[in-house]
């Protein structure tokens, strides 16, 4: 849930509060049955997002692209991948994974939370690469038909752009306790 929210929260440019540490989430991957699932590895993988450790990232997205499971292989590799294009500042090929797996997403299991959060990260990815209204379709259903969260307001909000290409758009920069 920590990482669920921090990634949330980068996505929409506030702070994380509350991090992972990587090695941590490394030694749990690595574990007996570390991968048991789709939604946990996920949500492991939004821990290393949170840290910008897109090295991480792209280690567990071609782990789980030879997984034998579809699962992992088909919707886990690319949205693993994603999250470490966006936090590597490639917003434009997280777009390209993205968008590709249509449906597929409630294949990552849990709850709306979960798939939100993907739909979410590619919001993001649209707005950093200037596809505003692309984004704002994607979010409005969320955001015209229910009572929604002040940060997918702030999801579809035009950034500054950073000096430095890595980390993008804030993303896995750390503040000082």
């Amino acid at each position: 849930m920590r990482a669920a929210t921090n990634w949330r929260l980068l996505l929409a440019g506030q702070s994380p509060a509350g991090r992972s540490d990587p090695d941590h989430v490394r030694e749990l991957l690595a574990a007996p049955g570390g991968m048991a699932e789709v939604f946990h590895t996920f949500n492991l993988a939004l821990a290393l997002a949170v840290e910008a450790a897109a090295d991480d990232l792209h280690v567990l997205a071609r782990r789980a692209a030879a997984d034998e499971r579809a699962g992992f292989r088909e919707v886990l590799a690319p949205v693993v991948q994603a999250l470490a294009e966006v936090v590597a500042g490639r917003p434009r090929v997280a777009v390209d994974l993205l968008t590709g797996l249509g449906e597929e997403v409630e294949r990552v299991g849990g709850v709306r939370v979960e798939r939100e959060i993907i739909q979410d990260t590619l919001a993001r990815a649209l707005v950093d690469t200037g596809r505003h209204a692309r984004a704002a379709d994607l979010l409005h259903h969320r955001t015209t038909t229910r009572r929604h969260h002040t940060y997918e307001d702030l999801l579809l909000a035009v950034r500054p752009q950073p000096r430095t290409a890595v980390p993008a758009q804030g993303l896995g920069t750390r503040t000082a306790p």
